[in-house]
């Protein structure tokens, strides 16, 4: 029985995706360990948000190819993820121990790719036209497969410890196309899940004892599948899953938060009354290089309709500092914009 390994770099979405894969690869007969120098296989699964986080994997995989040279270990190493996608070709160039690459559109299909990795085939994978559209054909596709498969009862860690919160994708991908962010290049176009699906997902962790789930897509709040909205989805889940004691999502997108979602906040009593809705800047002139799509004023108009609603709500965001062309006066925008939202 091969043993696993798996290191999960960036967001709430990597985080399930990994969750997905053990599930995936446990029903096939792989068993999991908490040390890479037990595993035969190590799965990377990164980020390619930040420089930063791609530095770091490259000097894991430098350790890791340097073990399987040096050492002579029967290792495979493997690369999933947006990193994956985005550095395909120039990961098997500048870590040549590395045996597979799975971009995240695609991680459906890493069992074949690691059983031909084991008999020492490279071998790599990344999203392609069938997986880059936005249709009922992709909401259905074995990435949704995977979403349905995840292992439920007892919801639990890899060490068998119960967890009581779990994460589940609406959408995957980005249509936005914010000029800082590679998203939208290595998770593709949105792709918004059957409602119907969500909700049942959302049950059946429940009955295996979650307490709170996150609903997390990149613009989570888009969210959209043929009648049902963001607004709609919410109260679905609240009403049709009454033991479910919290519910959050993340993260939302100023531009697409109606007043009817934020109504279906107000009024539910388990949904969480948090909002994590990143600003970016607090100049107008750096939200459109950013390509943002709003302006400050509408960005504060959405914060003065929520607290009118939920005095108590309690808001998060995001900011980026030094943006190319920003000046002291755009800098100034953005702290006084920060101090409102206060």
């Amino acid at each position: 029985m091969k043993r696993v390994y798996i290191e999960t770099y960036g967001c709430q979405m990597n985080e399930l995706d990994s969750e997905l894969v053990q599930g995936q690869l446990e029903a096939l007969g792989y068993s999991f360990t908490h040390e890479a120098a037990e595993a035969d296989v190590v799965l990377l699964n990164t980020c390619s948000i930040r420089d930063a986080a791609e530095h770091k994997i490259w000097s894991r995989l430098g350790r890791l190819g340097a073990e399987k040279r040096d050492e002579g270990r029967a290792l495979v190493i493997g690369v999933l993820g947006c990193m994956a996608e985005r550095e395909a070709a120039n990961i098997f160039k500048r870590a040549r121990e590395v045996d597979l690459v799975c971009g995240p559109s695609m991680l459906d299909k890493l069992p074949q790719l690691l059983e031909g990795a084991v008999k020492a085939k490279q071998s790599a994978l990344v999203g392609h036209t069938a997986r880059r559209t936005a249709t009922l054909d992709a909401a259905m596709d074995g990435i949704e497969t995977m979403d349905l498969s995840r292992a439920f009862a007892p919801y639990a860690t890899a060490d068998g410890v119960a967890r009581r919160q779990a994460y589940v994708r609406i959408t995957r991908g980005c249509n936005k196309f914010c000029s800082f962010c590679v998203v939208p290049y290595v998770r593709g176009p949105e792709v918004h899940r059957p409602a119907q699906n969500i909700v049942d997902e959302v049950k059946r962790l429940v009955d295996a004892g979650v307490l709170e789930v996150t609903l997390i897509g990149q613009t989570v709040n888009h969210y959209t599948f043929e009648d049902t909205n963001f607004a709609k989805l919410l109260k679905r889940v609240h009403d049709e899953v009454p033991d479910l004691k919290r519910l959050r999502f993340i993260t939302s997108y100023p531009r697409d938060f109606t007043d009817e979602a934020l109504d279906v906040m107000a009024s539910s009593e388990r949904i969480c009354k948090y909002l994590h809705i990143p600003a970016q800047s607090g100049s107008d002139r750096m939200l459109k290089l950013m390509n943002r799509g709003y302006t400050v004023a509408e960005y504060e108009g959405l914060l003065e309709r929520a607290r009118v609603r939920m005095p108590d709500i309690r808001l998060a965001g995001d900011m980026i500092i030094g943006f190319p062309t920003e000046s002291d006066e755009d800098h100034a925008l953005s702290m006084q914009l920060i101090e409102h939202a206060r």
